[in-house]
C-alpha cells in the first residue's frame, strides 16, 4: 500500500502518516496523525490507493477502507486493537445490514465506541468512509 510518514514534530511528538493520496496533499490533511499515545485516523474511503480505483461494491469499499486504517495504524506503531472510537459514513440505509457484519469481524472484539451515520459523501462513487481514534494500550499487560 506504500503508507509513508513524515516527522511533524521533534522526538516522539506530533507524527503525519500519509497513504500517498493525491486527495491529502490537494486538502492540507493527513491518513494520520500521531500524537503520543493517540493516533487519529482522517475518514478513509475505499480506494485502492495504489491503483486509485474504486471498487463498486459497499463491501469492497468496507475491505479497503479496514485494509488503509489498519496500515496506518500499524505505520504509527498501533493495532486495531487500539481503535477506542469509530465514526462510520454511509450513504444509503440499505448499506447498513451489508457492512454491519464486515465492521463485526474487524471490530467485534474491539468493541470501540461507534456511529454510524447516513449521508452524502465528497464523490458520487464513494460508498462508506470509515474514521477511527486510537490509544495505545499497554502491550505487556491486559
Amino acid at each position: 500500500m506504500g503508507v509513508g510518514s513524515g516527522n511533524g514534530g521533534e522526538g516522539g511528538g506530533r507524527r503525519l502518516i500519509s497513504t500517498g493520496s493525491p486527495f491529502e496533499r490537494t486538502a492540507g490533511y493527513s491518513r494520520a496523525v500521531v500524537d503520543g499515545d493517540w493516533c487519529f485516523v482522517s475518514g478513509t474511503t475505499g480506494y485502492d490507493y495504489t491503483t486509485m480505483t474504486m471498487p463498486e461494491s459497499v463491501e469492497e469499499q468496507t475491505r479497503n477502507c479496514l485494509s488503509t486504517i489498519r496500515a496506518a495504524l500499524s505505520e504509527g506503531g498501533f493495532e486495531l486493537a487500539d481503535v477506542v472510537r469509530a465514526h462510520y459514513y454511509v450513504t444509503s440505509r440499505s448499506y447498513v445490514s451489508r457492512v454491519f457484519p464486515i465492521l463485526g469481524e474487524a471490530f467485534g472484539d474491539i468493541r470501540p465506541a461507534a456511529t454510524m451515520i447516513v449521508c452524502e459523501l465528497n464523490e458520487p462513487e464513494m460508498k462508506i468512509e470509515i474514521e477511527v481514534t486510537a490509544l495505545r494500550r499497554n502491550r505487556t499487560g491486559s
